[in-house]
Order: C-alpha cells, then sequence, then structure tokens
C-alpha cells in the first residue's frame, strides 16, 4: 500500500526551480539576519507556541511546543532556550537533536499573519540554575532545549491569510471536528481499548499532566 508514486514531472535542479518560479526581491534576500535582535526577542517574548523542525538520517520530524507567553528563555542575542515540558515520551525531536542538532523553529503569534523563523543548532541540557528560572507551579523541566541561532527573518503573512486561521467565523463547528479518540484507536489497533477509555486517558493528561 502507498508504494506506487502517481507523479510523472518532477523538479530535479535548483536551476529549475528558479527558472520556474523567480528570483526572491532584495527586501528578502537582506532579511536574514544571525543573532537575536531586539525585535526578534521581543517577538519570541510575545509568542505561546513555536514549532521546531528535526531530522535525522531516518527521516524529519516537525512538533510544537507552547506555554505561556515568554516560556522561551533569552538567554543570549545568539542562545535561547526551551523547557520540556511532561510529554508522550516517545521524544523524537530529542532523539533528532542528539542525531543532528540542526533545527528550525517557527514562532507564532494569535492573531498576527506574520511569524518569525529562527534556525540554529540545539543540544539538550540540564543546568539546575537554568531549568529553576522556567518553573511553573512548582514544578521545573527535567531537560530543556537549547538553540544557538544561526538565522532569524520574519515569515510573510501569505499562508495564514490564505488559510484564514485568525478568522474565528472561518473555524468549523466543533461537533465536524476530527474524531481524535477514534483516530488514536484506529491507529494504535490495542485489543480491548475503547474510545472511551482513550478520550478519559486524553483529558487527565490534558488537566492534570500539562507540567
Amino acid at each position: 500500500m502507498g508504494k506506487m508514486k502517481p507523479f510523472n514531472d518532477k523538479i530535479e535542479t535548483e536551476e529549475e526551480l528558479q527558472n520556474l518560479l523567480g528570483q526572491p526581491s532584495e527586501l528578502v534576500r537582506n532579511k536574514t539576519i544571525d543573532f537575536l535582535d531586539d525585535h526578534c526577542k521581543d517577538f519570541i517574548s510575545r509568542s505561546p507556541i513555536l514549532f521546531m523542525a528535526t531530522g535525522n538520517k531516518q527521516g524529519s520530524d516537525v512538533s510544537p511546543r507552547g506555554d505561556y507567553p515568554g516560556f522561551v528563555k533569552i538567554l543570549t542575542e545568539r542562545f535561547l532556550l526551551i523547557p520540556e515540558r511532561p510529554g508522550n515520551k516517545k521524544m523524537d525531536t530529542m532523539r533528532n537533536i542528539l542525531a543532528n542538532p540542526k533545527v528550525g523553529l517557527i514562532f507564532i503569534i494569535p492573531g498576527l499573519g506574520e511569524t518569525l523563523r529562527v534556525n540554529g543548532k540545539a543540544s539538550l541540557i540540564k543546568d539546575k540554575h537554568l531549568l529553576a528560572q522556567m518553573s511553573i507551579k512548582g514544578k521545573q523541566p527535567l531537560i530543556a532545549i537549547a538553540v544557538e541561532v544561526e538565522e532569524c527573518f520574519i515569515h510573510c503573512a501569505k499562508a495564514f491569510k490564505r488559510s484564514k486561521l485568525w478568522d474565528v467565523h472561518e473555524w468549523p463547528e466543533k461537533e465536524t471536528l476530527p474524531p481524535v479518540a477514534e483516530i488514536l484507536k484506529a491507529h494504535a489497533k490495542i485489543p480491548g481499548l475503547t474510545t472511551e477509555e482513550i478520550t478519559k486517558n486524553l483529558n487527565e493528561s490534558y488537566t492534570k499532566r500539562l507540567y
């Protein structure tokens, strides 16, 4: 299943790609900086969620990190720190970082179409004096993801404009949203596990195990 490739006309070179899509403007070419200036620091301090891309020899992965605005600690203009809150213990992101430190981050501020992209090298740290500064409700993260900044730039709002993400009038009715518990049951295929049990476990995780 899924082995047949339905593509017959692929782009194979960077030259072909550029000939098709064109060249970036002067503004786009010049907008990237290699440190966190005051504008980047302010943007990050207002962002309650980011998406982190990582990869290893087997493949790539993207996962979200979210908390109160300002949950990402800015150490210097070159380093930021992301607390690792309790998750599902698969640790895909962290395993990837151990294999390949290159990461890409997208910071999002609710209501703003533009995002901040940060690329760099990540490491997993256990420095207690830093972890203590990211405690919430008396619970200190066991580790954090440190990112050494190599690139920062603002990404335009076209994707958010097209998707109308922040337009609540375009949001689907809650009753029509995908049935997450049913999806998990179908994918996991654990004998005897019911959607009711999955829903209960999810609710407990969301209400009792956030920190």
